[in-house]
């Protein structure tokens, strides 16, 4: 092939995937108001390390096969059960020996909470999927992993609660006829995977225990003949992966040229957050790349998380992880000083609020934002209330 040919081939190759780009459902919906982002909630009390409702029961050895993972997963199991009874909810169990378990099988549990619009039928609704893990590493002994993943899992918590009530009043209005139809079929789901951590050091073996039991089943378990979606794995449209979050000034980078677009609007939102006072922690831009364009993102396959099973069977992700190249990841990750302590408490928050902003803004919920504080107030009352109760999973 000519040098000449194979550059008109490029160029086509490109254009065929920047009109892709102009096509995709990022360009459909439509940005939050300011005054709609001035309503979103911050976590307050709820984010304390001490006795938060949210955060502090997270603050724990979590490893997996022992009592403190397993208090933990209970916390995320009564948090939906309790304050989100509208989202449905599933264990995914599965189970592995490790390189430290003596033949042993360890178990693990992937959480999954989902919300899909009324009436919507199996197979058919196209997912948002929100995405950290919950367990900690083995070692150093006593780890916490509050950045790593804690902090990113009471987010994703506090964001699911903030927009609950909103997409009530969307689904409500959509069946008087009021504002879209059904024919857009959008949902919201949520995973907490296990198992992300190695137990030995990090082989394709020993890691991401959870996130390839779980696609590998997601891409085989088939919805009905007729659906708008094969598989369970191809109803994700995005897969937004949230990684060593709470540590002050982060620097995020975009890894994939096919979602830059989704990079952008998270970049767009904390912008827009900052310039309304929303955000409590000084700090330059967090998202590093907003201002490329698509061509300029350099794929990076080094870094090693839960999308790559995924990604792997042609998921969209978007992997939002403090890391940048010359800075590498903060300085507390894989060491004990990876605890609440060590949080920047104003950055966590502000990550908060972000991720709620992006989940609404994604979900289409600016005009039904301003719900009831009144009924709000009750939920946390009742969550708050059941943290003392022995809840069986």
């Amino acid at each position: 092939m000519s040098t000449v040919l194979r550059s008109l081939c490029g160029y086509f190759i490109l254009l065929c995937l920047g009109l892709l780009l102009l096509l995709s459902p990022g360009q459909a919906y439509e940005e939050l108001s300011d005054e709609t982002l001035k309503l979103l909630p911050r976590p307050s009390h709820d984010f304390d390390i001490h006795d938060g409702a949210i955060l502090s029961p997270l603050l724990q050895t979590r490893v997996p096969g022992t009592a403190g993972h397993d208090a933990v997963l209970e916390h995320l199991v009564s948090f939906i059960r309790t304050t989100l009874p509208k989202w449905d909810i599933e264990l995914q169990n599965s189970t592995s020996k490790t390189p430290l378990s003596n033949g042993k099988d360890v178990p693990f549990v992937n959480v999954i909470a989902t919300r899909d619009p009324p009436r919507a039928s199996v197979g058919d609704v196209e997912l948002l999927t929100l995405v950290a893990h919950y367990d900690s590493k083995l070692t150093p002994e006593g780890f916490i992993g509050a950045i790593d993943s804690a902090a990113p899992c009471a987010m994703i918590m506090h964001a699911m609660r903030s927009i609950d009530a909103a997409l009530d009043k969307k689904w409500a209005a959509m069946e008087k006829g009021m504002g879209s139809t059904f024919d857009e079929e959008v949902g919201i789901q949520v995973l907490f995977l296990d198992g992300e951590e190695a137990f030995d050091h990090w082989t394709d073996e020993d890691s991401l225990y959870g996130a390839r039991s779980l696609a590998e089943t997601w891409d085989s378990q088939m919805n009905p003949a007729m659906s708008t979606f094969k598989t369970k794995l191809s109803s994700i449209s995005l897969f937004v992966l949230l990684d060593l979050l709470g540590s002050k000034n982060p620097s995020i980078v975009s890894f994939y040229q096919t979602t830059h677009w989704a990079y952008q609007r998270l970049g767009s939102l904390e912008r827009r957050l900052r310039s309304l006072n929303k955000f409590k922690a000084p700090s330059d831009p967090w998202f590093i790349d907003t201002s490329k364009d698509f061509r300029q993102i350099v794929p990076m396959g080094g870094i090693q998380d839960d999308h790559i099973p995924f990604l792997a069977r042609g998921v969209e992700i978007v992997h939002v992880i403090d890391f940048a190249p010359f800075k590498g990841f903060p300085e507390v990750w894989h060491t004990m000083d990876d605890d609440g302590e060590h949080l920047d408490m104003d950055t966590v928050e502000d990550w908060s609020v972000l991720v709620t902003a992006f989940a609404a803004e994604w979900m289409e919920l600016g005009d039904f934002l301003a719900q009831s504080e009144s009924g709000k107030a009750r939920r946390d009352e009742v969550f708050e209330a059941d943290l003392d109760k022995k809840t069986e999973l």
